[in-house]
């Protein structure tokens, strides 16, 4: 596709021209700017281009959206316009970074650290519910199901040692998190955590009782007495620790000889860290975290109702901002150090809140795409994943995200004054039962009804109520009415979008087997706007329970990215797939990714094109989901039709491309 070098310049002049450009790279859809000033770009000149298909300000970047293939044309053109230098996605993500005001950096600091080990947190706290389901008194008997049944006394004890485990030794996994993040060895970070928590230590679970019974151990360093006590269960301690292990080790690392680096940089980073940790950082940390959690304990226990109301409606506006990461250190430290937590609680139910306000829009709108957004996004909310919901029905439409955060206060303020607490962080929704104590799930489920009844009754109502105005005023106009027919289709759970007539019938049909297995979901899921929003073009997502992805059909491989993680596949008629696994993959720089075939190689249906490394690309933070795109603009495809639900790949069909005649 030739690009017409006028439509570089607006693009160029749209963002502020080149004096406003500080950094600028591209990936396989769109260009990624940091600029000086995001206040100079002319939104309206870049919708009005026909090179640009969506664009949005995302962490201190500026991106474009252009389409796979056209945007290496358009980044070389505009290079050559700016007579700017070629940036790595590294520089950008660094300048943009720059831009953030110091609680944005921390925020994302945070992220960085507390996603990477949520998978393991969640694993825990799905096994305590189990757990506490075997083991407390008034679920199912008077006593606990192993009182009644003691052969499944020992069961209960394996469940409970495995799921204890990850808070056991959370300072190793934080060490290891937060030292990557700092840019350290993370083998040394894990070797940290586990420092923090030696069996030598007296735990921190009993240092309340040693206190005051006077009998805590202590170190004598010629005549300066140190308690010896360790972290489990702490947060402050190990992040500061982690930092200044990773300072250390950088340090050393640039100034030592390499042929003695192995004797020297390790132990010696260990050796000062440890020291500080258990002289310095530990101690004023520790005194620190626990001012912290008395304090919100003090807020919670006095004003219960207004802690109630403020956190639990104002929860989902958190998760907006990106700050809700910060209250995942808040947790566990309130479960390390109080043995439980009352702000999980209340996630859990701002979760379903969300979500039943999404459910009820199936019942306000009318346009069939939506609806089905409505439904899907709802479900994903009720099991503790709110964005969907919040990002593509809510925000959108305003008035039931308003109702989601009205359920969630009065469900909060009924959480926390009965103190409802939760033994473990990480199942959300309404799984969420399971990490609330046995005793007071009564309480919980009674949060649970108000959460679901309130924000869907409310947003019924309200949004009919909408709709009947705006019926009554035709000339007004509302996204509530703008009603498009869906095309026909035998398939009960297909969609259809249109791309240009319906009025021709197709005499081409092109089948897509699946090219990964895993769950087949809509596009609106997957978090990243130029996708969700079909900015690209339309298609499917699979969510892959499986690291491969083959040729959904005979084809060439028009395009093999850089870092492997997205290739194009171009049918003999003409119409080109993307095949983009994950999401911000790209900053992987290939790790991770095993490319089977080159551009220009022929493929037949079936055979393996890329191998990925689910776990690797996890731990990294990054979301797994893969979008399938049929990129806009080929004048070939007529309409497209989307089939979801469980997909094996290379057998069931997740995509038919109309062609036109």
């Amino acid at each position: 596709m030739a690009i017409d070098r006028k439509n570089v310049e607006e693009i160029v002049r749209a963002v502020g021209g080149k004096e406003n450009i500080e950094v600028a790279t591209h990936c396989v859809t769109r260009l990624r700017f940091s600029l000086y000033d995001e206040s100079k770009v002319d939104s309206a000149a870049l919708d009005a281009n026909d090179l640009v298909k969506g664009q949005f300000s995302s962490q201190g970047q500026f991106q474009i959206v252009i389409g796979p293939g056209t945007v290496d044309k358009v980044y070389d053109e505009m290079i050559q316009l700016t007579g700017g230098s070629r940036s790595s996605k590294d520089e950008v993500k660094s300048a943009a970074a720059r831009k953030q005001n110091p609680l944005q950096r921390a925020i994302k600091t945070l992220a960085d650290i507390f996603i990477p080990i949520l998978p393991a947190i969640v694993t825990a706290g799905l096994l305590l519910g189990i757990n506490n389901l075997l083991t407390g008194p008034g679920i199912f008997f008077s006593q606990s199901l192993v009182d009644v049944y003691p052969q499944w006394k020992d069961i209960a004890a394996i469940i409970n040692t495995i799921a204890s485990t990850a808070f056991t030794f959370l300072p190793a996994l934080i060490g290891w998190a937060a030292v990557t993040r700092f840019g350290g060895s993370p083998l040394l970070g894990i070797v940290l955590g586990l420092i923090l928590v030696h069996p030598d230590l007296l735990s921190a679970y009993s240092y309340a009782n040693a206190s005051t019974e006077g009998t805590v151990p202590t170190w004598n360093l010629f005549g300066w007495h140190l308690e010896r006590i360790g972290y489990q269960g702490q947060v402050l301690p190990v992040l500061v620790s982690a930092y200044i292990l990773a300072s250390i080790e950088k340090f050393l690392d640039k100034r030592v000889h390499d042929s003695i680096k192995l004797l020297v940089v390790a132990p010696v980073t260990l050796l000062i860290t440890g020291f500080l940790a258990f002289t310095i950082i530990g101690p004023v940390t520790f005194g620190i975290a626990n001012a912290i959690t008395s304090g919100l304990i003090y807020v919670f226990d006095h004003f219960a109702i207004l802690g109630g109301l403020i956190y639990g409606g104002f929860y989902s506006l958190l998760v907006i901002t990106g700050m809700h990461h910060t209250f995942l250190a808040v947790d566990v430290q309130l479960i390390g150090s109080e043995g439980g937590t009352f702000l999980w609680p209340m996630l859990a139910l701002s979760n379903i809140a969300q979500g039943a306000a999404a459910l009820a829009m199936m019942f306000v709108i009318r346009e069939q795409k939506t609806k089905g957004l409505a439904v899907t996004s709802s479900v994903s909310a009720f099991l503790g994943v709110t964005e969907p919901a919040i990002f593509g029905v809510n925000i959108r439409y305003r008035y039931p995200f308003i109702f989601g955060m009205i359920g969630s206060a009065i469900a909060g303020v009924l959480l926390t004054v009965n103190q409802v607490r939760a033994t473990s962080i990480g199942v959300g929704g309404i799984p969420g039962f399971l990490s609330i104590f046995p005793n007071q799930w009564g309480v919980f489920f009674i949060g649970m009804a108000i959460v679901l009844i309130v924000p869907f009754v409310a947003t019924v109502l309200y949004g009919r109520a909408v709709v009947q105005r705006a019926a009554k005023s035709p000339s007004e106009t509302t996204d509530l009415t703008d009603a498009k027919p869906a095309a026909k289709s035998g398939e009960l759970n297909s969609r259809s979008s249109v791309q240009g007539s319906q009025e021709q019938e197709p005499v081409n049909i092109l089948e897509l087997a699946s090219p990964l297995s895993g769950t087949a979901v809509p596009l609106e899921q997957v978090p990243d706007p130029a996708f969700a929003e079909k900015q690209m073009g339309d298609g499917i997502a699979i969510e892959p329970s499986e690291g491969k992805v083959f040729a959904p059909f005979d084809a060439t491989v028009a395009h093999v990215i850089k870092s492997k993680h997205a290739l194009i596949l171009e049918h003999a008629s003409g119409v080109q797939v993307l095949i983009h696994v994950g999401i911000n993959t790209v900053s992987l720089k290939g790790e991770g990714f095993k490319a089977r075939k080159e551009s220009g190689d022929k493929v037949q249906a079936g055979e393996l094109l890329l191998e990925f490394d689910m776990e690797a690309i996890r731990a990294a933070g990054y979301p797994l989901i893969t979008p399938i795109i049929i990129p806009a603009g080929q004048e070939m495809v007529e309409r497209i039709e989307e089939r979801t639900g469980p997909a094996t790949a290379k057998q069931t069909s997740i995509l038919t491309v109309h062609l036109k005649g």
